[in-house]
């Protein structure tokens, strides 16, 4: 167990990552002459973890580096080709790409034993990198990614758990060797988002609605997700809510500057048919161990945004429903982002 208990750990990781992202918050207040422009590159980094609750397992953590170069950044020549091309893009519309980078980790309920049950959920790690391009109008935005990447013992997930708990006096896992093998990953996804196709005013202050729906394909997973957020603030921005890292879905952090601090809170659903996941279905050309997956599978998202010139900072609380058959209770973590625009 947790020298300290929940608290404790969740104080320790929001030092970390406030260390790392010290930095990037001293350039970013340099630049506060550009607030409100909403030119210039923005890097977010995201952080999902189930250490923010007391639990360790299942999806149990994930970190997503992502950097969209500005408007006004030169573009490869690649970008507003491919933009034209797929069919459902828009004509019209400010063409942007982008570049991230992330880990993802899975674990069973019981990371003490050595030998899992066999119902319980694999050990897995997700290393990948994502390239996307986006087309937005100001009230329609249109993305879509390539995510490469790798599963198994070469992901590297093994050492970093065991890395994080160190850190703060957690368990350390004992079933890695039992892990799914090593196999290449491979996903394409699209996703549509609709900003404020419904507004209205509340108690003096903002409500907008952003509907969104995507499909993801490729061996690692293949799912159709539709879902909508819901913000409340009094002074919203005009993009499309805070990051989070997304099963398989597109990587975007660009965000509108403000010109003093600002805050929302907003509440989101998501609902997913699942065709595959190989995290729960194993390995896709060897042997390994799996357990049968669930076919639909929803999120239910609330938290919490600030604005502060050109530097975002969001939480956000996931409910997951259960991804798989034996599953005994629902999912639940803290996402943490930090976004700079520099």
């Amino acid at each position: 167990m947790v020298a300290g208990g929940p608290t404790w750990r969740a104080g320790a990781l929001l030092a970390a990552l406030v260390a790392m992202a010290a930095p990037s918050l001293a350039a970013a207040s340099s630049a506060d002459a550009d607030a409100g422009s909403g030119s210039g590159d923005t890097f977010t980094f995201v952080y999902d973890n189930d250490l923010f609750y007391d639990v360790d397992r299942h999806y149990t953590s994930g970190v997503r580096m992502v950097w969209v170069p500005g408007p006004e950044a030169p573009r490869p020549h690649w970008v507003p080709r491919l933009a034209r091309w797929l069919p459902w893009f828009p004509d019209t519309g400010e063409v942007r790409h982008g570049y991230a980078f992330g880990q993802s980790m899975y674990t069973p309920d019981d990371i003490e034993a050595v030998d899992p049950p066999p119902d319980a959920r694999p050990y897995a790690g997700w290393l990948y990198a994502s390239v996307g391009i986006g087309v937005g109008d100001g009230r329609q935005l249109d993305l879509f990614s390539l995510t490469a990447g790798t599963v198994g013992p070469a992901a590297r997930a093994e050492e970093v758990q065991r890395w994080m708990h160190s850190l703060v006096d957690a368990t350390l896992p004992a079933g890695w060797d039992t892990q799914l093998r090593n196999e290449p990953g491979l996903l394409l996804a699209y996703q549509r988002r609709w900003r404020e196709a419904a507004g209205t005013t509340l108690l003096g202050a903002q409500v907008d609605l952003t509907p969104h729906l995507g499909i993801t394909a490729g061996n690692v997973m293949s799912h159709a997700a539709v879902g909508f957020t819901v913000r409340y603030g009094r002074r919203l921005p005009r993009d499309y809510g805070p990051p989070r890292i997304e099963p398989g879905g597109p990587a975007w952090g660009d965000f509108s500057p403000v010109r003093q601090i600002s805050g929302y809170l907003f509440a989101a659903v998501e609902a997913r048919a699942v065709a595959n996941n190989l995290f729960l279905d194993g390995n896709t050309w060897q042997d390994s161990r799996s357990v049968e997956r669930e076919d639909l599978v929803s999120d239910l998202q609330f938290g919490g945004v600030i604005d502060w010139h050109t530097v975002r900072v969001s939480y956000t609380h996931v409910l997951r429903t259960r991804e798989f058959t034996t599953q005994e209770e629902d999912d639940d973590f803290g996402a943490l982002s930090v976004s700079v625009k520099y």
